[in-house]
């Protein structure tokens, strides 16, 4: 239909003549009858319109035509051929504005021949054509608007999806740096921390062997002296060794080298028993609160350790409350991941809290640090936290100091629970020291690798009556146990060849069950009981008293065994 032309001459035989011409040359077309056909035709599709002038009028009145005329496409400028009768001189302006009015006009007048309309018909349809090229283009333009369009926009999406997902991997990579970056801290201080407790380990070892020396010489000197005014000099200096020897504690439980006794313990009633000596340690000034958990919580410590660093954070707290406040010392069960040394699982948690005036942040880092202190100089030694640390992590938990300047410190020790409710403990008995008292005839080989503390055991033990031999070492020890099978064996935990458990296991597999008394400052615990089994244990600095009645007590234990066996 776009490739026709369309005839309009509604009068004479115009349109019959007019149709046969353009059939002649082959050119489609379509003869209408009335302006609606011819409207409807046009806009059906067509290449061009012949029409007659005298049709003209009526034809520009038809609002239909006016309109397809006005909403023609972009590309669209429709082709007229009006066959107009001759006239003399110029047409009027009126009907030359008329005539134009069609737009792409092509004007022939009457009478004209064959091959003239021909020309015309022909030069309408290949106008048209080039007009249907043009479409073609502008169509395929749109259509390549289109896509490119639709390709920005898949494009702009796939630059939005892009980019949020390099911000959501950029967003994890920061976390991974910024957790690295923790761990990394971490690390460095777990390090840090490890390596001066190791530091710290081996100078308190040594400096408590040689308090233990200076400790049992003066009790020597003590028995040894007449004249009664060297008794009150000898107190004296005692009473330096002990305090001494609780700066060593100190040391050795930071260094997590300190020899614990782990028990059941029920923390609950530790605290219930201890409130009125930490109300007294903190004075009258500081409101002491004990909020604690319904449930038992029962964990396996050492309780005399875990009354000491009670104690040495309510003194902290005190310091930190010059001006009265109020200490909370509370208790909880929670369930925490696995971190350092503590396991997975339920824990007890023992919170203490103060009002005081907090730390800065700068330097919580460094609270649990050996000798760092923010107390005046002279006022402190800087080992009450780093006690707490050290006997927290030997107990297999963890330490925790939170604090914020103006509003207070918290201190958490976290320890993993023991099934079951902790057995109560038994209050310490205060002993008097004993007058060591001549022992049967018991030989009792001494291992200790410091000559100075073997030579003073060695005679302590010979002053009460017992037959002693010593080894420096653990390989000389094994041959006197070899060669004299002793009824008791005194051995020190830390030696350089071999450890003190070491040298008891290796004892026993050469004489059966000895006796045995583990006399150190220093043990680990885990690989004693792994080794040798639970075990007498004397800790450095002891006195005459205290080594008779263990030694005493190891025999009595021995021989009541035998008799068991025997009477069996």
């Amino acid at each position: 239909m776009e490739l026709r032309v369309l005839i309009f001459a509604p009068r004479g035989r115009d349109a019959a003549v007019v149709r046969t011409v353009l059939q002649a040359q082959g050119t489609d077309s379509y003869a209408c009858s009335t302006q609606g056909e011819l409207v409807a035709a046009l806009q059906e599709g067509a290449a061009g319109a012949i029409l007659t002038e005298e049709c003209l009028p009526e034809l520009l009145a038809n609002a239909q035509l006016l309109d397809w005329l006005h909403n023609q496409p972009p590309w669209s400028d429709f082709p007229f051929v009006v066959l107009a009768a001759r006239r003399e001189g110029r047409r009027p302006i009126k009907d030359f504005d008329s005539l134009h009015s069609l737009g792409n006009l092509i004007l022939l007048e009457r009478p004209l021949n064959a091959e003239t309309l021909a020309s015309a018909a022909e030069s309408a349809v290949r106008a048209r054509k080039r007009q249907y090229v043009t479409r073609e283009h502008l169509q395929e333009l749109g259509r390549t608007r289109n896509a490119l369009e639709h390709l920005n926009e898949e494009l702009e999406n796939r630059i939005l999806m892009r980019t949020r997902e390099l911000a959501s991997a950029n967003d994890r990579l920061m976390k991974e740096i910024a957790e690295r970056e923790r761990a990394q801290a971490a690390l460095t201080q777990v390090q840090k921390m490890e390596a001066i407790g190791r530091l710290t380990g081996g100078i308190a070892h040594d400096f408590n062997n040689l308090l233990h020396v200076v400790n049992m010489n003066l009790e020597l000197v003590s028995l040894y002296a007449n004249d009664e005014k060297v008794k009150p000099v000898v107190e004296r200096a005692k009473s330096a060794a002990r305090r001494g020897a609780r700066l060593t504690g100190q040391l050795l439980s930071f260094a997590r080298s300190q020899s614990l006794v782990p028990k059941p313990t029920n923390v609950n009633q530790l605290l219930v028993g201890m409130k009125d000596l930490i109300e007294i340690s903190v004075g009258s000034g500081v409101e002491v609160e004990l909020d604690l958990c319904e449930n038992p919580a029962a964990v396996v410590l050492d309780p005399s350790q875990l009354e000491m660093a009670v104690l040495n954070l309510a003194a902290n707290s005190r310091d930190a409350m010059p001006d009265g406040g109020k200490l909370t010392i509370s208790t909880c069960g929670e369930d925490r991941e696995a971190e350092q040394e503590l396991r997975a699982g339920h824990c007890v948690v023992v919170r203490v809290s103060d009002t005081g005036n907090g730390i800065p942040q700068q330097l919580l880092p460094k609270v649990f640090d050996p000798f760092f202190t923010t107390k005046p100089l002279g006022q402190g030694t800087g080992l009450g936290l780093s006690q707490v640390y050290g006997f927290a992590r030997q107990s297999g938990g963890l330490a925790y100091v939170k604090s914020e300047v103006g509003k207070g410190t918290i201190v958490e020790l976290v320890f993993p629970t023991v099934p079951g409710d902790a057995e109560p403990m038994p209050e310490a008995q205060a002993q008097a020291p004993a007058v060591p008292e001549p022992a049967k005839a018991s030989h009792i080989l001494v291992v200790e690798d410091d000559p100075d503390v073997r030579r003073v055991i060695v005679e302590c033990l010979s002053l009460i009556g017992y037959r002693v031999t010593e080894a420096a070492n653990g390989n000389e020890g094994l041959e006197a146990v070899a060669a004299s099978k002793p009824d008791l064996m005194v051995v020190d935990y830390a030696m350089p060849d071999m450890t003190g458990a070491e040298v008891i296991s290796r004892a026993r597999q050469l004489v059966g069950e000895l006796p045995v008394i583990l006399a150190t400052g220093y043990a680990d615990m885990a690989a004693v009981e792994r080794l040798a089994g639970k075990l007498a244990i004397l800790r450095k600095p002891f006195d005459i008293a205290a080594l008779g009645d263990a030694v005493n007590g190891a025999l009595e234990s021995s021989r009541e065994k035998l008799s068991a066996l025997s009477a069996g």
